[in-house]
């Protein structure tokens, strides 16, 4: 294990469209970008997340996959200085994701 967690086998982050994500009051978004986080620890995911947004296009929305608690916590701040807005947060099995749009 390195210092941020485990290796990952396969690209951290999907390129092209990577699906649509439902929220619980039922919105619908397209997500543009996947980010892998599982495993990984504080600070990573959000250094992970910010590069994401940086590269990402005005409206672009992103899911980012956390299964720390503290990472997971610490995104949505975030979002105001990486001028980006935070969607929503859902739980899956193991992991949340924390869905994030760029303005």
């Amino acid at each position: 294990m390195g210092l941020f967690g485990r290796k990952k086998t396969q690209p951290t982050a999907a390129a092209g469209p990577a699906g649509e994500v439902t929220l619980e009051d039922g919105a619908t978004y397209q997500v543009s970008q996947v980010v892998d986080c599982i495993g990984d620890s504080c600070p990573r995911p959000q250094l992970m997340t910010k590069k994401a947004l940086a590269s990402a296009a005005t409206g672009d929305v992103i899911e980012v996959r956390i299964d720390n608690p503290t990472s997971m916590e610490a995104i949505p701040p975030m979002m105001p200085e990486l001028n980006s807005t935070y969607i929503g947060t859902l739980k899956a099995d193991r992991y949340w994701r924390v869905i994030v749009r760029r303005q």
